[in-house]
């Protein structure tokens, strides 16, 4: 297979996969930061479902297909995902858990959220853009 044919088989993929993954943030009502509050303060569970459901897609993912196929369909292996854990990292889950929490908004969903017309959640995704500029400036310094 030609590397022009795999890797436009390979944004194929991600461009299905993406839509796949928008299609069901949208029907989940996830892409409602109103719905998402309410799961926040425990008064509405059914978003319980959908994390469930993305937490066994996770595993089978990255911890069951690697045991049981040779390589993945468009790639020659797997890759690790190594990850560490350090003061940056909890100082960044804790921001965005407190982002998340006053807005009921993060990215994938507020992205998605743009496809159903919901414009406010451009003030969110501005929001999250600032931040991350920050963060990469100050990283650098």
């Amino acid at each position: 297979m030609s590397t022009t044919h795999h890797s436009l088989a390979g944004a194929i993929v991600t461009l299905l996969a993406g839509a796949l993954f928008g299609f069901g943030l949208s029907l989940s009502t996830m892409v409602q930061p109103q719905v998402v509050l309410g799961f926040l303060r425990f008064q509405d569970m059914g978003l319980m479902l959908v994390m469930g459901g993305a937490v066994v897609v996770a595993v089978v993912a990255y911890k069951l297909l690697p045991r049981v196929m040779k390589k993945p369909l468009l790639d020659d292996h797997f890759h690790p995902h190594p990850s560490t854990w350090n003061r940056n990292t909890a100082v960044g889950a804790a921001l965005f858990g407190v982002g998340w929490g006053l807005s009921g908004v993060c990215p994938g969903p507020a992205i998605a959220g743009l496809g159903t017309g919901n414009w406010d959640l451009l003030w969110a995704l501005g929001g999250m853009a600032v931040g991350a500029l920050v963060q990469g400036l100050r990283a650098k310094a």
